[in-house]
């Protein structure tokens, strides 16, 4: 059977004071009212039966993202005890699809992205899915054509076209990774025409992707069996909290794809914004005519230009005068107002909040 599985456990720091450690990014209703987790359920609820869509999350964030998808099955929703990074997360769910069935296929999404038109993203679903099928050793990710050297992406190198069937070209063999790069590295993957995005979804067979863990990280088999043995057992939560943090925090990027032969990329040729920061607001909302990005249900800006003003509080209202080039951010309880150029100095800031004992407001 075929599979979808959403990594939803990202708490999206450089949203901060929308986004918290018990309200992520992706539950955030600041896209015409709906959040980013909920467009990408009704993406997979196009290809997948309801029944097949898995959503793995922080044990924190469980009751949030059942609020948001009220007709999937409560136990479809999946809590990690601990954040293990995706390598983990992937391990969980392809234990769990794998004892169901061990011969089941599954397609990995992350909940922080934004795809259209969704027929393209579809399109491609559909043809790794069908190349996996052809070829169960196989590894696939989705490759996105970058648009600017951008330093906050992992970048693929592809190879050569593997001979598919269904599409001539479609499929193409994955050379190396490459980590985030500095602004002149990024250049040159850009400009060389070579490189690609890596988009962080993949597909492949639930027993291929538990293979290949255990032949690179050996050290997540004994925690990973535990876990399958007593999984639909009335000891299922017990061993997943005693053994689900034993696993190795890394990414399936480091753990397994740089290090893996059988890995292949198809080209998701639609619009893909990760939406991890205000800036990337820019790029699914159109400014007003003095390039400032409203999301907000009452604003009123005299003299401001390249703005970003965001509330998700439909009847506050936000009133600025002379401002160029700042983040304004509000929720209930706390308000961030900086210049653009200096958001990356978010994380800095939540680290002193945590030091001057805040955590009410993290």
């Amino acid at each position: 059977m075929e599979f979808a599985v959403i990594l939803a456990g990202g708490t999206g720091k450089r949203l901060w004071p929308l986004s918290r450690q018990k309200r992520p990014k992706q539950v955030l209703r600041i896209l015409d009212g709906q959040t980013l987790l909920r467009r990408c359920f009704e993406r997979l609820q196009r290809s997948f039966d309801l029944r097949n869509i898995l959503v793995l999350t922080n044990h924190e964030f469980v009751d949030v993202v059942r609020e948001n998808l009220l007709e999937l099955p409560e136990e479809n929703v999946i809590a990690e005890p601990t954040v293990r990074d995706t390598a983990g997360a992937i391990g969980l769910a392809a234990t769990i699809l794998s004892k169901y069935d061990p011969d089941s296929t599954m397609a990995v999404v992350t909940a922080d992205q934004i795809l259209e038109p969704p027929e393209i993203f579809e399109t491609a679903l559909r043809t790794a899915i069908s190349f996996v099928n052809e070829n169960p050793e196989a590894l696939v990710t989705f490759a996105v054509k970058p648009t600017f050297p951008s330093t906050q992406f992992g970048y693929i190198k592809l190879g050569e076209v593997k001979p598919f069937a269904e599409s001539r070209d479609a499929v193409r063999r994955v050379e190396a990774f490459r980590e985030k790069p500095d602004e002149a590295t990024a250049y040159t993957y850009v400009e060389s025409d070579q490189y690609v995005w890596n988009s962080g979804m993949f597909v492949w067979k639930s027993r291929t992707v538990l293979e290949q863990l255990g032949r690179f990280l050996p050290e997540c088999l004994e925690p990973l069996r535990h876990i399958q043995t007593d999984w639909g057992t009335a000891n299922q939560q017990i061993t997943l909290k005693e053994w689900f943090g034993r696993l190795p925090k890394i990414s399936i990027d480091y753990a397994v794809l740089e290090k893996a032969n059988d890995v292949y990329a198809i080209a998701l040729n639609c619009r893909w914004l990760d939406l991890g920061s205000f800036a990337a607001l820019g790029d699914i909302i159109r400014s007003d005519d003095h390039n400032n990005i409203v999301v907000a249900g009452h604003s009123e800006l005299l003299d401001c230009k390249n703005n970003i003003i965001v509330t998700e509080d439909k009847g506050h209202l936000i009133a600025l005068i002379g401002l160029d080039n700042m983040i304004v951010a509000h929720s209930p309880d706390a308000t961030l107002v900086c210049p653009a150029t200096q958001a990356h100095q978010l994380k800095e800031l939540l680290e002193q909040i945590q030091r001057h004992g805040r955590d009410t407001f993290l």
